[in-house]
C-alpha cells in the first residue's frame, strides 16, 4: 500500500479482481466436470455455484470498500490485508487446476471410482488449505480490533471460509 496525500491507496485491486475471477473459474471447472461424470449430484453442483457467487461478492465488496475515500488508514490496511489473505487462498487452491482438468477428461470412464477419488482428494486438500487460512484470517480479525470496519470485513471473510468448508465437507461425506 502506498500513501498519497494522507490516504491509503490499494495497489492491487486489479489483481484481486483477476484472482477472484480465477477462483470462480476454478470452482466452476471442478464442479461442472465432476457433475457430468456423475460423481456429484445436482444439489452439490448448485451449492458449488453458490460458493462462486459468495466468494466473488465478497471480493467485490472488499475491493470497493478499500477504494472508498472516507475510510481510515487503519481500516484500509485491514481490508487490504484481508484481500491479500483471500488472494493467498485463491493461489493455493489454484494448484489443483491440473487435477480438475484431468478429472474433466475422465467423464467417459465406466467406473467412476477413480474420478470419485480424485474429487475427494481435491476436496480434502481444499479443506486443509481453508482450515489453515481460516486461522490466519481469525488472527487478522483480532489484529484489526481497533478498526471496526476492517475487523468486520475480516470476520465476513472468515464466514465465507466457514461456509465453503461446510459445503465441501458435506460434499466429501457423499463421495
Amino acid at each position: 500500500m502506498r500513501r498519497l496525500i494522507g490516504r491509503a491507496v490499494p495497489l492491487f485491486p486489479t489483481h484481486a479482481r483477476r484472482a477472484a475471477l480465477a477462483a470462480c473459474v476454478l470452482l466452476g471447472s471442478l464442479w461442472s466436470g465432476a457433475s457430468s461424470a456423475g460423481v456429484l449430484s445436482e444439489s452439490d453442483f448448485k451449492q458449488a455455484e453458490s460458493l462462486k457467487l459468495l466468494f466473488g461478492g465478497l471480493m467485490k465488496d472488499l475491493v470497493e470498500t478499500a477504494k472508498r475515500p472516507d475510510i481510515s488508514t487503519g481500516d484500509a490496511g485491514c481490508i487490504n490485508s484481508t484481500i491479500r489473505e483471500l488472494l493467498q487462498i485463491s493461489d493455493e487452491l489454484a494448484s489443483y487446476e491440473y487435477l480438475i482438468t484431468m478429472e474433466k477428461e475422465l467423464t467417459d470412464v465406466g467406473d467412476d471410482s477413480p474420478v470419485r477419488s480424485l474429487v475427494k482428494f481435491a476436496v480434502e486438500n481444499s479443506n486443509v488449505i481453508l482450515a489453515s487460512e481460516r486461522k490466519r484470517l481469525v488472527d487478522l480479525s483480532e489484529q484489526c480490533a481497533r478498526n471496526p470496519l476492517g475487523q468486520g470485513k475480516a470476520q465476513q471473510a472468515v464466514k465465507v471460509i466457514d461456509t465453503t468448508t461446510g459445503i465441501l465437507t458435506g460434499i466429501k461425506s457423499r463421495l
